[in-house]
């Protein structure tokens, strides 16, 4: 749980690296408000159980802090505000427009009882997204920049967009200065990050993509060491965003797609809009184009209708698509959503076929961790280990890296792997 020590404001974050980049803007937002004794909750609401992970936290802060501040806003509460203003522990639920809004932290009077207790509005009715400016991350060695917020896909499994609403898209010359203020205060690394970032651009002036918006970033900050993205739509990648990704160097070679199964037909009761066949038209493609791309991968096991011979096709696709990384989720009904109402599999199903997922994606990345060994790689630091002995950080793949000697953290250091033990690779300086 968060140091009580300090009065400043403490946010607890739940889910998305979207959620990370807001968590920040927050917490600006809060110390400047001259807000104390508070904690903040963003929560997640992907799946039943981030949700119920929240409350959980909620009611243990309570606890261990009786006399403090509590505040909820993210997905969970945008979708649902009711749940957590009718719990006792909580003081506030803020939606996820009036989060980011620095006039929402202002008016907030615990004191007086005055601030009515739920600021959710209608997130469908928000037509754009506002730039944050944020000088940096707590703790952190690289940053993310959000540029695009929402969804307009209504996939059937998820409740996302209404806790998002609609796509909408940041100006790319915003996102410009947002990159290159975070690279002249130190960040090797930037994330490009936000719900469904393939679909950035059609609300803008002159339709961007994308595509164009990383070669534009890449064009007019050429201090950035490293770009990232943090999840891809494959089916809508654009062409620009094809060479950005198997042309430029500072686009780290590690993509993490939204796949979610590899059945045709589960695909087309999720409503997804890309096929087995694209996913691995996709991966050969990038990787006839440049070799060192490896990719991750979120995976549903267990949706509703899902067969033994349907769910094969997912494992499969995990060897067909040759994926290092995988995200997987049991399946996990949220009211609301089509899915919901579809025939269920037993949880135990769910879980067991979710267990399989796993420990194949464990066969996978134990794979590459031994393919690593005796090769060179580049490590960001993030901390020091063993008071000084060694380092920690991760390789251009996004792979976890170990590093005897001590060197700051933000440090782009050269390295040789020489093994790897418990997922982490264990690397000599060069």
């Amino acid at each position: 749980m968060a140091d009580t020590s300090s009065r400043t404001p403490q946010i607890v974050t739940f889910g998305c690296r979207l959620n990370t980049y807001e968590s920040e803007v927050m917490k600006s937002h809060a110390e400047s408000a001259g807000l104390e004794n508070t904690f903040i909750f963003n929560t997640c609401a992907v799946t039943a159980e981030a949700t119920r992970q929240a409350r959980q936290a909620i009611r243990r802060t309570r606890r261990e802090n009786p006399d403090a501040n509590i505040v909820v806003t993210g997905c969970a509460a945008q979708v649902n505000p009711a749940e957590f203003a009718d719990m006792a522990e909580v003081n506030r639920v803020i939606g996820n427009q009036e989060k980011l809004q620095a006039k929402s932290w202002q008016a907030m009077d615990f004191g007086t009882g005055n601030s009515e207790k739920v600021l959710v509005n209608d997130i469908m009715a928000v037509k754009e997204t506002a730039p944050q400016l944020i000088d940096g991350f707590e703790e952190r060695t690289r940053a993310f920049v959000q540029v695009q917020n929402g969804c307009d896909h209504r996939c059937t499994f998820c409740i996302i967009p209404y806790g998002r609403g609609n796509s909408r898209s940041v100006p790319a010359g915003e996102v410009i200065a947002q990159v290159k203020r975070l690279v002249e205060n130190g960040y090797q690394e930037v994330i490009i990050t936000g719900v469904d970032i393939t679909s950035y651009g059609p609300d803008l002036p002159g339709k961007p993509t994308l595509g164009k918006l990383c070669q534009q970033i890449l064009k007019h900050v050429p201090d950035l060491k490293r770009l990232r993205l943090s999840s891809i739509d494959s089916i809508e990648t654009d062409e620009a965003l094809f060479q950005v990704i198997t042309e430029e160097e500072r686009m780290m070679p590690h993509l993490h797609l939204s796949l979610q199964a590899g059945d045709n037909m589960i695909l087309k009761r999720m409503k997804r809009r890309h096929s087995r066949e694209d996913s691995i038209e996709f991966c050969q493609r990038v990787r006839a184009a440049r070799p060192d791309v490896i990719f991750g991968a979120d995976i549903i096991a267990g949706f509703p209708t899902e067969t033994e011979e349907m769910f094969e096709n997912s494992l499969r696709l995990v060897n067909d698509c040759d994926l290092t990384f995988l995200h997987v989720f049991p399946y996990s009904e949220r009211e609301g959503t089509p899915a919901a109402k579809m025939p269920q599999l037993p949880k135990s199903v769910r879980k067991e076929r979710a267990e399989r997922l796993r420990a194949l994606g464990q066969e996978k990345l134990d794979a590459f961790l031994s393919g690593q060994v005796g090769q060179e790689v580049e490590i960001l630091v993030e901390k020091s280990l063993d008071g000084g002995a060694s380092v920690i950080g991760h390789t251009a793949h996004f792979a976890p890296a170990r590093l005897l000697g001590d060197l700051p953290s933000g440090t782009l250091a050269k390295a040789r792997v020489t093994g790897y033990q418990d997922g982490v690779l264990i690397c000599e300086p060069i």
